[in-house]
């Protein structure tokens, strides 16, 4: 049996109509405690339950990397997955008595592994007698009472959202995804759960569900003139006093969106992307907020709320299954209503448990399905390529990254009005550990070469600009004065930049003068073998994180957008792969850039 959204948003509308005035005397969680609740000497009647939380799944089921094929692990020895998750919740329901217990989630759930991706793409769920998506058959074997929706739910299109919500036992929550046209709520904007105390009583908990107005841009193919975003502070400002009224006892928003008050990108966003600090310090009648996004750990943070007062209690458990967020509530009943007392949240770690055979026998037959798919030969390489000495070297191996992304881009734009103009890429080393063997080319080892989420677009930018582009990015290395011995290991990092804050860009030719101060670095800037115009004209192939204002660059997030992809990179590479049958160097292998010091190349 599948959530009946048709059915909740007649009921929502209906409810809707009168809720919205009918008074807020009960929209904020009273956590003053301006009453003792005694009566005739009884003491007063207390009930505690908890509210569970996982965030960010991003397609994981197993304790699994499909790209290295072997079991996951990180520095930190994390573990993943929704089989992890679901002895955690089990043990939980255990100590505290399942009918005192809701476990909900903040999205980015179908998106993220090739698990996920395989059933979006390979064998959908949208296909006549389709599969059931993994994650909606480990969510319903866990018990999942509601999860919100994440802007990643609509990287593969509103169809495949739509057949995964039909085969999930819960709702997908989505106070601020309207219908373009109409601005009525496209997905249910909330729930309310009913548990009963051991006296008998009910207590009513509504979760709202808040995803993030990003959307609009990230994946603006997919969801313009179809479905809109508002703000996430608006939305919960129209909901909650909605819920109170309607006897909501906690009011709990699952919120696909960071605390940090921030956008990524920019102006470009006409809401604050990562919100669930304002929400809470901005909306009255908040209890707790289980929040996403961000991809961080937060086991509590507490907010107050600028009008009432009162404190929220915020947590955002770490992606991917790492972690769970409990939420525990202590209830006191005082003059013929149930009061909020307190509030606290932790996060439990999964690799302190083994995987429930339960959930990982459910899926045995589609995770080997996956397996098989990654290893599949898909091509032949040519030659060994390895990213090994990428961050220093320019390396055929990036430049294949770069040949791949500029003719998509080329492909996109012919016969357009930029069709003329050159097309120049950048690409990042990912993974200094990504190689492509000489001869059989599966799947996973091409995959490794892009493990991050991102898809491609391209920007208007003039040669000043990519001058200064470039200048910035050479940040990343430590500044070496010629004579000085040269170690690899310490030339790069500087200031902590990260390897994927490290930009190649190739159709163009310099040096990087490592002896300079940053900011004066590039040397011999050519394009064609003509030192760089500054008032040429190019469209530069980035990814969506770059241009997003991801690594903080210069120009790109405020350059004129020509063309956007909503596939992933890698599977744009995969896909290249598959048509040609060969990766031949000769193609695109070509030095473009070098590190010198005053003038003599280092290597």
């Amino acid at each position: 049996m599948s959530f009946d959204r048709r059915k909740f948003l007649g009921r929502t509308a209906a409810a809707g109509a009168g809720a919205a005035l009918a008074g807020t005397a009960a929209s904020t969680p009273a956590q003053a405690h301006g009453g003792d609740g005694h009566h005739h000497g009884k003491r007063p009647e207390r009930y505690s339950f908890t509210v569970m939380g996982t965030t960010d799944l991003h397609g994981h089921v197993y304790n699994w990397d499909y790209f290295t094929d072997a079991e996951f692990d990180d520095a930190d020895h994390n573990d993943v997955g929704l089989a992890k998750i679901s002895t955690l919740v089990q043990r939980v329901r255990k100590e505290k008595g399942r009918r005192n217990t809701l476990l909900i989630d903040a999205g980015d759930t179908i998106q993220g592994t090739q698990l996920s991706y395989y059933y979006a793409k390979i064998d959908p769920i949208t296909g006549t007698n389709g599969p059931v998506h993994p994650m909606a058959r480990a969510m319903n074997a866990i018990g999942y009472d509601a999860a919100a929706l994440g802007n990643h739910e609509f990287n593969y299109g509103i169809p495949v959202l739509r057949a995964f919500e039909k085969q999930c036992r819960f709702p997908l929550l989505g106070a601020n995804a309207v219908d373009a046209r109409t601005l009525r709520p496209a997905f249910p904007p909330y729930v309310i759960k009913r548990l009963r105390t051991p006296g008998g009583r009910e207590v009513k908990v509504g979760v709202l569900g808040l995803t993030n107005p990003g959307i609009a841009i990230w994946d603006k193919a997919n969801v313009q003139g179809k479905m809109a975003f508002p703000g996430l502070e608006e939305q919960a400002a129209k909901y909650v006093p909605r819920l109170r009224s309607l006897g909501a006892d906690v009011v709990i928003v699952s919120a696909h969106s960071g605390v940090s008050g921030t956008s990524s990108y920019g102006d470009q966003l006409p809401h604050v992307e990562n919100a669930s600090a304002l929400v809470a310090e901005q909306v009255p009648g908040i209890d707790a907020i289980l929040v996403g996004h961000a991809h961080e750990e937060i086991p509590e943070k507490r907010v107050r709320n600028r009008r009432t007062g009162a404190e929220v209690v915020l947590s955002e458990p770490l992606m991917w299954g790492q972690r769970l967020t409990l939420f525990d509530f202590d209830l006191v009943w005082q003059r013929g209503r149930w009061t909020v007392d307190s509030v606290t949240a932790k996060v439990l770690n999964s690799n302190t448990v083994e995987e429930d055979p339960r959930i990982t026998g459910l899926l045995t037959k589609e995770h080997q399905k996956v397996v098989d798919y990654v290893n599949q030969v898909i091509g032949t390489s040519l030659e060994a390529m390895a990213a090994t000495e990428a961050p220093y070297k320019d390396t055929p191996i990036i430049d294949f990254i770069n040949h791949v992304q500029a003719e998509t881009v080329k492909t996109a734009l012919a016969g357009g009005e930029y069709a003329e103009l050159p097309v120049i890429s950048q690409a990042s080393c990912f993974s200094r550990t990504a190689e492509i063997p000489a001869g059989d080319v599966t799947v996973r080892q091409v995959a490794e070469l892009y493990p991050f989420e991102n898809t491609l677009e391209a920007r208007l930018v003039t040669g000043a600009q990519l001058r200064e582009y470039l200048e910035f990015s050479a940040r990343y290395y430590v500044q070496t004065p010629a004579g000085d011995e040269v170690d690899p290991a310490e030339l790069t990092n500087a200031d902590g930049i990260p390897d994927y804050n490290y930009d190649v860009v190739s159709g163009l030719s310099y040096d990087i003068d490592i002896a300079k101060a940053p900011g004066s670095r590039i040397a011999n800037l050519t394009y064609q073998g003509e030192p760089l115009d500054d008032t040429a004209r190019f469209v530069l192939a980035v990814n969506n994180y770059r241009a997003s204002g991801g690594g903080n660059f210069p120009h790109v997030p405020e350059a004129e957008q020509l063309w956007s992809d909503s596939e992933e990179i890698r599977q744009t590479i995969i896909a290249w792969v598959q048509e040609r049958g060969t990766i031949d160097g000769e193609e695109f292998a070509s030095m473009d850039w070098r590190l010198t010091r005053d003038g003599a190349p280092v290597f």
